[in-house]
């Protein structure tokens, strides 16, 4: 057996970042910046007025002074015309502030009558404009890799690109394992049990910014499996959930083994998990999850969501962790690194009692993947202990 951070490297030696394409900006949202994108312009393209208010002169800017307004700015419509000494100008929020102008006095400091302003005793002390370039100028960079959001596109909307290069989103094909899986929906027979595990790592995937492609159930048979691994042979990476272990049903590693995988490793030390295999098939990155529903999640948790971040550009690392502390004691750990199920709350981490690698409801109820490490000592309430928050 390896460690996970063992495991981590040789996925990581698997994958690479996909080719890049461009992409409207309208979808671009969640998805990598492949490459640095240049301004086209610069933000705000003039100085521009934070308030609603008069533009003048600051060095005529006194209590009790008097002014004539001359003309009016606002948003998309500038005033062109040109305010002398002892004038002002109306002028309002996102409005181009005239050469010469070098203070907004808002409209709550003065008042008005006809075309006279009379300023207040106590102003604002504030200039009350956006100077041209504040924001962004022409030739500023948003550099690559970035995961992009919605301000990123706000952003992106305002440097004037309307394409943007991205990285593709791998394609991975799901394959669910066994004999005793039917889909949601069906009437499983007396022995058989609902496939449940390549719908939450489609999920899991989904949320990490690839494309999940259900393949059809593999039975428990070399052709059904070949055909399965067949069906997925254009896919960006191949998930097999199940089958991966010594079992004589367990055909995973062996039928692939046929069909030319070149295998990296196979068992990890960890808990739940222990049974995962990976390598390379026909030139496609593999990765042979255990069967056990948590197991499944964890390990897409810990292995596969890190190997999509790789391939989207994201970069190669684990899943990044958390301290906090310990709601309540724990015992003494085994020889494996253990992913215990557990809930985050106002009093720390707190794992649940139940840790059965087949309790979906335990798993749905965690906030929390508390890790013990090899040999762990026993844990005292209120004891630091790392996690992820999932």
């Amino acid at each position: 057996m390896i460690s996970v951070a063992e495991a981590l490297e040789h996925l990581f030696a698997l994958a690479s970042p996909m080719d890049i394409e461009e992409v409207p900006l309208r979808q671009a949202s969640g998805r990598v910046l492949a490459a640095d994108v240049i301004a086209r312009r610069t933000q705000p393209p003039f100085d521009a007025s934070s308030m609603d208010g008069y533009a003048m002169r600051l060095a005529e800017v006194e209590p009790d002074a008097m002014f004539k307004v001359v003309g009016e700015a606002a948003a998309g419509r500038g005033f062109e015309g040109r305010v002398g000494p002892g004038q002002c100008l109306r002028i309002f929020t996102g409005a181009p502030v005239p050469e010469g102008l070098d203070r907004v006095v808002i409209q709550e400091d003065v008042t008005r009558k006809g075309d006279l302003v009379t300023l207040k005793r106590d102003l604002d002390g504030k200039a009350n404009i956006r100077p041209a370039g504040c924001d962004f100028k022409t030739g500023d960079r948003i550099a690559a890799p970035r995961l992009l959001g919605p301000a990123d596109v706000a952003l992106l909307a305002s440097m004037n690109i309307p394409d943007v290069p991205v990285h593709r989103r791998p394609v991975v094909a799901v394959i669910a394992t066994g004999d005793e899986l039917v889909m949601p929906g069906e009437t499983p027979a007396p022995d058989q049990i609902i496939a449940s595990n390549s719908f939450g790592l489609a999920a899991q995937l989904e949320a990490a910014g690839a494309v999940a492609r259900l393949i059809p159930i593999a039975r428990d048979t070399s052709a059904s499996l070949k055909t399965a691994l067949t069906l997925a042979s254009e896919a960006d990476l191949i998930v097999t959930i199940g089958g991966a272990s010594v079992g004589d049903y367990d055909l995973v590693a062996p039928v692939a083994a046929e069909m030319g995988m070149q295998q990296s490793f196979y068992k990890v030390a960890m808990r739940p998990g222990k049974p995962l295999m990976a390598g390379r098939l026909r030139g496609i990155p593999m990765i042979g999850l255990p069967g056990n529903p948590v197991s499944a999640l964890v390990c897409g948790t810990i292995f596969v969501v890190p190997v999509v971040r790789a391939m989207l550009g994201l970069g190669a690392g684990p899943v990044p962790r958390r301290m906090g502390r310990l709601a309540a004691p724990l015992e003494r750990n085994g020889p494996r690194e253990h992913y215990m199920r557990a809930e985050l709350g106002p009093e720390g981490l707190r794992a649940f009692e139940a840790q059965d690698s087949s309790l979906l409801s335990i798993l749905s109820q965690s906030n929390a993947l508390l890790i013990r490490p090899p040999h762990d000592a026993a844990r005292a309430t209120g004891d630091e202990v790392s996690y992820i928050p999932i």
